[in-house]
């Protein structure tokens, strides 16, 4: 092959390569990002902080840096019990989300609530998402092991009996390492800072990316 047929076909390519550039980037910058809502309580939702350091946007950026964009939606409301949620999952979660982090519980530990009607509530939570089709990650709460006894074992087992009837992705402990831990913690004791939200966002992450992999 001569040396101008040769000159001929690498212009013809570079000329189609050019062409096709704006085309893949167009797409590409047209892809939708894959979206995420938190159903949560004041946790999540942030309490005493920035919106930019709540979870959401602190779940978003870890994402992000983990190469896996998504947008993150706050579904998150202060007070929120496992009851409360079950009421309104499906006008909070809006529709179109690929996954949900239902991260709940807090609150009913608090007040004493039942094991039994916390399993229940996360298990209508769970069924109505997954009726929508969308992926759960199903953030659990454990009682402190100081209290321990059978009313610990039956709260901590709600979470975990409710994963395992669903299938479904399961982080055991969305506040282990924050829990109790007063440089993790605003002065009230119970409400993560922004460095205790960033070590639950890190933690958080991998499964949540996990079920937009699976999705």
């Amino acid at each position: 092959m001569s040396s101008s047929n040769c000159s001929r076909r690498a212009v013809l390519a570079a000329a189609v390569g050019l062409a096709a550039a704006p085309t893949l980037a167009a797409e590409a910058k047209a892809a939708p990002a894959r979206s995420v809502a938190i159903l949560g309580d004041s946790i999540t939702a942030g309490y005493g902080l920035p919106a930019s350091q709540a979870l959401p946007a602190r779940l978003q950026a870890e994402l992000a840096r983990m190469g896996v964009p998504a947008r993150v939606i706050p579904a998150g409301r202060s007070g929120d019990t496992t009851a409360g949620g079950a009421a309104r999952v499906d006008r909070a979660v809006p529709k179109g989300a690929d996954v949900c982090v239902v991260a709940l519980g807090g609150n009913d530990l608090l007040t004493g609530e039942d094991p039994s009607r916390v399993r229940a509530n996360l298990d209508r939570i769970v069924t109505r998402l997954k009726a929508r089709g969308v992926t759960v990650v199903l953030a659990g709460v454990q009682v402190p092991p100081l209290l321990g006894g059978g009313y610990a074992s039956a709260f901590n087992g709600a979470f975990s009996s409710v994963a395992r009837k669903h299938g479904v992705l399961f982080l055991p402990d969305l506040l282990a390492g924050v829990a109790l831990n007063s440089r993790l913690n605003q002065p009230d004791g119970i409400h993560p800072n922004a460095a205790g939200v960033t070590v639950i966002a890190r933690r958080l992450a991998p499964v949540v990316a996990k079920g937009l992999a699976a999705g």
